[in-house]
C-alpha cells in the first residue's frame, strides 16, 4: 500500500490542490478530516472515508448518527417503482414465452408467477440493500438507502433479518408501516425489529 500510484487533490484552505503522491499527501500533515479527490472518485471526500489513506495513516472513521431520514412517501414511492420494474421484467418474459408455449402451459407460467414475483422482490431487496449502494433501483431513483443504526452499510444478515421481517409488517395489517409516522427516526415495524435506518443518500 505505501506503494500505491494514487494521487489526491487535496483542499487546502478552500482550494483543490494537487495532485498530490501519498508521501506528498504525509509531508503536508494530512488530517482525517480534510477533503481529498482521487481520478476513481465522483465526489470528494474526507480523507478518513477513503478505505486508502484510513489504512496508511490510521484514521478512524467516525460513527455519525443519521439526522436526515427517508419519509413516508419517498418510502412507497421507491417500493412501486421497484414493483413496477420486476414486474415489468416478468411480463416481458412471460410474453416471450407465450409465443412458444400451448394454453395449458401459459397458463401454469401465468398462475405461477403469484408466488415467483414476491420471493423474486425479497431476493432483490436483500441483495440490493447489502450491496455497496445499499438501496434498490428504486431507492437510488429516490436517492434514499438502507443503512444501520450508526449509517453504515448492512450485512446480507440483517438485509434478510429486515426483509423478513416486512412480515411482521404486513401481518399487522400495515400498521407495521404507518408506525413511521409516529417515531423521529420514521422506522417501520421491521426497521425496528432489525436495527435499519432508510435514510436521505449522502446525508447522515
Amino acid at each position: 500500500m505505501e506503494n500505491s500510484g494514487a494521487t489526491y487533490l487535496l483542499v487546502i484552505e478552500g482550494k483543490p490542490q494537487g495532485p498530490y503522491t501519498i508521501e506528498q499527501l504525509r509531508s503536508l500533515g494530512i488530517k482525517p478530516g480534510d477533503f481529498v479527490r482521487s481520478a476513481g472518485m465522483a465526489d470528494y471526500k474526507e480523507a478518513h472515508e477513503v478505505a486508502e489513506l484510513r489504512e496508511l495513516f490510521h484514521f478512524i472513521k467516525p460513527h455519525v448518527s443519521p439526522q436526515y431520514f427517508a419519509g413516508f412517501d419517498q418510502r412507497l414511492l421507491a417500493s412501486a417503482l421497484d414493483w413496477f420494474m420486476i414486474c415489468g421484467v416478468f411480463i416481458v418474459l412471460l410474453f416471450i414465452a407465450f409465443i412458444f408455449t400451448d394454453q395449458e402451459t401459459r397458463i401454469l407460467m401465468a398462475l405461477s408467477l403469484i408466488g415467483i414475483v414476491p420471493v423474486t422482490k425479497v431476493i432483490y431487496h436483500i441483495v440490493m440493500e447489502s450491496s455497496p449502494k445499499q438501496a434498490t433501483y428504486g431507492k437510488q431513483i429516490v436517492n434514499i438507502k438502507v443503512c444501520d443504526m450508526n449509517g453504515e452499510r448492512i450485512g446480507i444478515g440483517k438485509a434478510i433479518g429486515r426483509n423478513l421481517a416486512k412480515i411482521v409488517s404486513v401481518l399487522t395489517g400495515f400498521l407495521g408501516y404507518l408506525i413511521s409516522f409516529f417515531n423521529r427516526k420514521q422506522q417501520c415495524l421491521h426497521d425496528m425489529i432489525a436495527g435499519t435506518l432508510v435514510v436521505k443518500d449522502r446525508l447522515v
